[in-house]
């Protein structure tokens, strides 16, 4: 079958896509950046890629007219708080003007539980793009989830953080709201089940995993899993703000995802049926299955995507082309430079930095210097990296974003995503006459930018310096 699948880079396209390829299928992935697609090997080669943004006027469209079905997995809530409903719509719409110009038989959106009379902004704006799509030209399946568990998944990541770096919390009334979560390989057995499947065509199913639980029920049984205790305080006088702020400074969330989170948290997510369980003949794992599942994927070093590596995560909400030339003129900079002997060995110590490798020397510094930029509204360094030695351009690196990562030519570039009075790249690159050159370039912004890097330029002098001797040692 020829399959156009949209947000192929992002969490849950990702996951959706080895599956796809497995089974035999045509698939063309629909990216606004080709570069971003964390697909390598054969894999690559299997595949059809097409750069598409749907916010974009409907011109000449690229899409196959002979693709079959479609995967609508387009969600814009952490880019925006105010007007992501805007940019849904629109989105919704011009996907459907694209696909009235090919042969399109059915449509699969993965959308949230919408079973409450007052839904949220982000739950309302899910229900509007799915009465957008049912006006299109083809059939629609509707698949409804709730709370997505999976390594990786905005929703265990936040668990995740929650539980292992608070054993006692004071938290707001919504963590008694229920809701039903799901494992993230089940969502996938669905969104596969359902695939050219006629007796689905047309309908909107919830899915959802066997547990209704309270969030603070699935704080706990995170906690038991994981082989700890937990103690957890309810208050009411903590209001969506300050749950907001809350989320935003212990976990690895954006801001506007928090406020977006708290905004949804307080409408209870259950399936109303499992109809499309019974007509798949899936059995759904447990919740604590799915969070043991999880751990098995990190620790064998195989999350596949993280909601963390969206672009939207971070501050530069655009096209990261724009950045990869870095500037030469009106810059400070710190260049070293240092012989090395063993190229393959630099490189993989390289390809390994940030995250829980950490930036090689002075890492209380380097954190220090992430609480403040948490502090300051930037991301901070608890958005880590998804995978210990792989790096794609377009991955989150703690508070820097990867915009190119070339094994063959040996050279990483970094941009900084932290609050900065001007903009920041960090390059590393080894040459044919094996010397490692690390260059941190600075752009500032007015004098408040020139201010601030001869402020911390004493740091540098030893941060950057201990780092590239630590890099090259073999």
């Amino acid at each position: 079958m020829k399959i156009l699948l949209t947000g192929a880079n992002g969490y849950i396209g990702m996951r959706l896509l080895p599956q796809l390829v497995e089974a035999g299928h045509e698939v063309i992935c629909a990216v606004r950046d080709e570069k971003r697609l964390s697909v390598e090997g054969q894999m690559r080669k299997r595949i059809q890629v097409i750069e598409l943004d749907f916010l974009d006027d409907v011109g000449e469209s690229k899409i196959p007219k002979d693709i079959e079905t479609a995967y609508y997995l387009i969600h814009s809530m952490t880019s925006s708080i105010t007007d992501f409903d805007e940019k849904e719509a629109i989105s919704a719409r011009n996907f459907n003007q694209h696909l009235a110009k090919t042969n399109c038989k059915q449509v699969i959106y993965l959308s949230g539980i919408v079973n409450e009379k007052e839904l949220s902004k982000h739950l309302s704006s899910r229900k509007n793009v799915e009465d957008i799509l049912y006006k299109g030209t083809f059939k629609l399946t509707v698949l409804r989830a709730g709370i997505i568990v999976g390594s990786g998944s905005s929703s265990f990541e936040i668990i995740r953080d929650l539980c292992e770096k608070l054993p006692f919390m004071i938290t707001p009334k919504w963590v008694l709201t229920k809701s039903q979560p799901i494992a993230i390989r089940d969502v996938i057995k669905f969104l596969t089940g359902v695939l050219g499947n006629e007796r689905t065509y047309g309908q909107s199913f919830d899915i959802g995993g066997p547990d209704v639980l309270t969030y603070k029920e699935m704080l706990h049984k995170y906690a038991k899993v994981r082989g700890f205790k937990n103690w957890i305080v309810t208050v009411p006088v903590m209001t969506p703000k300050l749950s907001s702020y809350w989320l935003y400074f212990v976990t690895s969330t954006s801001y506007k995802l928090a406020v977006n989170l708290v905004d949804s948290m307080k409408m209870e997510v259950v399936a109303r049926n499992n109809k499309l369980q019974q007509l798949l003949e899936i059995e759904p794992h447990s919740y604590e299955e799915a969070i043991e599942m999880a751990f098995k994927k990190i620790e064998q070093n195989l999350v596949i995507s993280s909601w963390k590596d969206s672009i939207v995560s971070g501050q530069v909400n655009e096209d990261l082309g724009k950045y990869i030339q870095v500037p030469k003129y009106g810059v400070l900079k710190d260049k070293q430079t240092l012989q090395i002997t063993d190229v393959e060995k630099v490189l993989d110590n390289i390809w390994r930095i940030g995250g829980e490798q950490g930036w090689y020397y002075g890492s209380w510094l380097w954190k220090i210097r992430g609480f403040l930029d948490k502090l300051n509204g930037g991301p901070g360094l608890r958005r880590g990296r998804t995978n210990a030695d792989k790096i794609f351009p377009g991955d989150a690196l703690d508070f820097w974003r990867v915009l190119l990562a070339d094994k063959n030519s040996k050279r990483l570039l970094l941009f900084a995503e932290m609050k900065l009075p001007g903009e920041a790249w960090l390059e590393f690159k080894i040459d044919d006459d094996k010397v490692l050159h690390q260059t941190a370039t600075f752009r500032p912004k007015g004098l408040r930018g020139r201010l601030y890097w001869y402020s911390v330029l004493p740091f540098h002098f030893f941060i950057f310096g201990g780092m590239i001797r630590n890099i090259a040692k073999t």
